[in-house]
């Protein structure tokens, strides 16, 4: 039985959801057999699916402690932040500063069922979870959360990644530009946007899985990912695959064939 109190309460898991598959994928366990089935065709259709995503949120961590250490940043937004899986956002940043603060936002029942594993903050920053959707920037920006913990006189980071394929036009612009707006000058956005444009037969294949499990997919080519950006400074090397942005040791030897996301990390002025 639901309690007035149960995050859970609403859950539906007769029908696959987008950050479950995710974790099913990934190797997590908080999903049930509709997640698994659709994550294996999904599989089936594109096999380079599980590296895809590891590498979505490996530039995740790349651009936040670029952020921390190379550009100063001590306040983040989280958008559609999805299961815990460590190092979560406020695990990277504090550990370059830890007086860090991180707001996540998403609105799925799993995801605010496990918020607790988000919320070990250092003793020294603050953390806090936010249940709202990006197609409501008003719920979010007018939270008690975020107006905690995000001092507007200072720059924030905003973090949209691995969210804009689930975002159709022509909200997804205007709901960008509705987060932003509020944050001062200084300011930067990380954004992940999935594409077609290196494996289209495969990865198109892959939408149409998500969209026929009841999921809206959109896939954008470089110019309309690069349009996100219009009006910022971007940091180089400006828009890339995100396994090319700053890589590491492991990305060595990656496949661009099998990214279908496109990243960068850009200055508000």
């Amino acid at each position: 039985m639901d309690t007035p109190n149960d995050p859970t309460a609403g859950l539906v898991t007769s029908r696959a959801h987008s950050a479950r598959v995710y974790d099913y994928i990934l190797g997590g366990k908080d999903h049930y057999p509709a997640d698994i089935e659709a994550g294996d065709a999904m599989c089936r259709h594109w096999p380079a699916l599980p590296v895809h995503m590891r590498e979505n949120r490996r530039f995740m961590h790349r651009a936040a402690r670029f952020l921390a250490e190379e550009r100063g940043i001590r306040q983040f937004l989280d958008i559609g932040t999805g299961l815990p899986t460590s190092p979560n956002l406020h695990e990277i940043v504090q550990e370059v500063a830890p007086e860090s603060h991180v707001v996540y936002v998403d609105n799925d029942p799993i995801v605010l069922a496990h918020a607790r594993a988000l919320l070990q903050s250092s003793p020294e920053g603050a953390t806090a979870y936010v249940d709202a959707n990006m197609h409501d920037p008003d719920a979010i920006l007018d939270s008690a959360e975020f107006r905690e913990l995000i001092d507007l006189s200072r720059p924030v980071g905003l973090m949209v990644i691995g969210i804009m394929h689930f975002i159709q036009p022509p909200d997804d612009g205007l709901l960008v530009r509705r987060l932003l707006d509020p944050l001062p000058s200084g300011s930067y956005l990380a954004m992940t946007i999935g594409t077609a444009d290196f494996a289209p037969e495969e990865v198109n294949q892959v939408a149409q899985e998500y969209r026929q499990q009841g999921m809206p997919f959109v896939l954008r080519d470089l110019p309309t990912a690069t349009s996100f950006f219009e009006g910022l400074e971007m940091e180089e090397p400006g828009i890339t695959q995100v396994h090319a942005w700053h890589p590491g040791p492991e990305q060595e030897g990656i496949d661009g064939r099998d990214i279908a996301m496109y990243g960068a990390v850009a200055g508000k002025p």
